[in-house]
């Protein structure tokens, strides 16, 4: 599909400038004007329907709501809006609630006000949210809603399993995140259900916060619960517990095999590489973006839930299961 960054890149003008050309001519030089025009036609450009709809009496602003930008995953999620949002001609908005349930309801309600539409990525309090955002539309990301977009958690674990199974792991822990997690529970619900039919013993261990530190408070319970794999809430977790069972003289994979979650940046760049189950996070982005947009066009029915794959990236953080228990 053509987009506008596609006209403004072969033109020579600003995505703004295009934007102005095709909606607002006379506020634009006329060789500018026709020379815009001219690579629109030739590209075959159409301009978005949702995005002028927007621009009748509304902000021209989309909201993002996520728990911890600092995250890595919240941060790719964040570039695949900004850059949808973009290509729309729409600016963006995004607040961090600090992982704090009460916050989130707060600063919502300032970021509706400010906006048209508000994507929330992985919310933790939603049917305060809900009422925080007053009429304002809402997608959600990776929680259950009206307007939705999830990657596929059962998918997701039945690849790590396998894979640890396939090592000859028998054993397995889960450090979940948050409690207030939809995905956590997700994930602890398919691993569940996959256990059984795998093959291997599934040990699910507490709520920890989705941080290095909450990783490196779990690595007590890893070693404890006899497992020699792990499955870890996300790649930040798994890099605080890769540290932790480190300090007490364990080697990874040799004596723990460990699995993050959401496959981020962070994944090839520590040691050892992480292997982890992930998915396009900044196409989880674009696709919420194009769900609030369409919504606030009018041209979506009320509800619509996209489910993104998963994959397993295997790296150096898993191997063969050297012992029974460590």
């Amino acid at each position: 599909m053509v987009t506008v960054r596609d006209v403004a890149r072969s033109a020579g003008v600003s995505i703004s400038t295009v934007s102005r050309a095709l909606s607002a001519p006379e506020k634009v030089a006329p060789e500018t004007r026709d020379r815009v025009a001219a690579v629109a036609a030739q590209l075959g450009y159409q301009p978005n329907r949702a995005a002028a709809g927007l621009r009748a009496g509304r902000t021209g602003a989309l909201g993002l709501l996520v728990p911890d930008l600092a995250n890595p995953y919240f941060a790719a999620v964040a570039k695949g809006v900004a850059q949808r949002a973009r290509e729309h001609g729409l600016g963006v908005f995004v607040v961090d609630s600090q992982e704090d349930e009460a916050l989130e309801g707060e600063v919502l309600r300032g970021l509706a006000h400010q906006t048209d539409g508000v994507i929330l990525a992985s919310p933790r309090a939603l049917e305060a949210d809900r009422v925080a955002a007053g009429t304002k539309p809402l997608v959600v990301v990776n929680q259950d809603g009206p307007l939705s977009v999830v990657t596929d958690a059962a998918a997701g674990v039945t690849l790590a399993l396998a894979h640890l199974a396939g090592l000859g792991h028998r054993r397995v822990a889960y450090v979940g995140g948050p409690a207030t997690s939809w995905s956590d529970g997700q994930r602890r619900h398919a691993l569940a259900a996959v256990a059984a039919e795998s093959g291997v013993e599934v040990v699910p261990l507490g709520a920890h916060p989705p941080t290095v530190e909450g990783g490196a408070s779990a690595a007590a319970e890893v070693v404890g619960s006899g497992a020699t794999a792990v499955i870890t809430f996300n790649d930040v977790v798994a890099v605080g517990l890769v540290r932790a069972v480190r300090e007490q003289g364990l080697r990874v994979p040799e004596d723990l095999s460990v699995v993050g979650f959401d496959d981020t940046f962070l994944a090839p760049l520590v040691t050892p590489a992480l292997t982890s189950v992930g998915a396009d996070l900044r196409e989880v982005g674009r696709r919420a973006t194009d769900l609030l947009v369409a919504r606030l066009a009018g041209e979506l029915e009320t509800t619509a839930s996209l489910s993104l794959p998963t994959t397993l990236v295997v790296r150096e953080s898993t191997g063969e299961a050297a012992r029974a228990s460590l």
